[in-house]
């Protein structure tokens, strides 16, 4: 009797390698590559913060306005007298338009050198004739028009208080630089 054999293929023998160290070689690349990524997210989620911070200080820092265009009532709430007139001459001087002068009509007790009065309308006018009376307090109340009174406090001292015009620039230019970054 003959026997069958089959035909297989031979069997190869074992070359010695382990797969062991290529896969720790991809699991070490894949962990750096990871880390790469994310360093560039964790660095671009700070870069937008950075922005919206910018943007948001832009959006509350007083915008630079024509004082042609911003009416302005002066009111003395002191016990100097002349001051509202003497302050009124200095902000007709540079260009703000004065529609009334006289001592403070509210009643309320002024402390400082001021406070600036505004309707929800005119908060921005507010601001912005803030940087004229540095340490004025703003003061919101219920008017409808963007009509700003400047009320002037018992600390106020003519020739000191009012900032001049080079400092309310230096005080806009951060404003203007937050808005270029947004």
């Amino acid at each position: 009797m003959t026997t069958l054999r089959t035909e297989r293929p031979a069997v190869r023998a074992r070359s010695g390698r382990r797969p062991l160290p290529p896969l720790i070689f991809l699991l070490v690349l894949a962990l750096v590559a990871l880390g790469v990524w994310w360093n560039v997210f964790r660095q671009d989620a700070d870069l937008r913060a950075e922005r919206d911070a910018a943007c948001a200080e832009a959006e509350a820092a007083p915008q630079a306005l024509d004082p042609a265009t911003v009416s302005v009532r002066v009111y003395n709430a002191s016990d100097q007298g002349g001051l509202a007139q003497a302050v009124a001459d200095d902000l007709g001087a540079r260009g703000f338009t004065i529609a009334e002068i006289a001592n403070d009509p509210s009643g309320r007790e002024v402390t400082g050198v001021g406070e600036v009065r505004h309707g929800p309308s005119g908060k921005g006018t507010a601001a912005f004739v803030a940087l004229y009376l540095p340490g004025a307090e703003l003061w919101q109340d219920i008017r409808a028009t963007q009509q700003v009174d400047l009320v002037l406090g018992p600390d106020f001292v003519i020739g000191e208080s009012l900032a001049t015009d080079d400092d309310v620039t230096a005080a806009l230019a951060p404003a203007e630089e937050a808005a270029a970054d947004c």
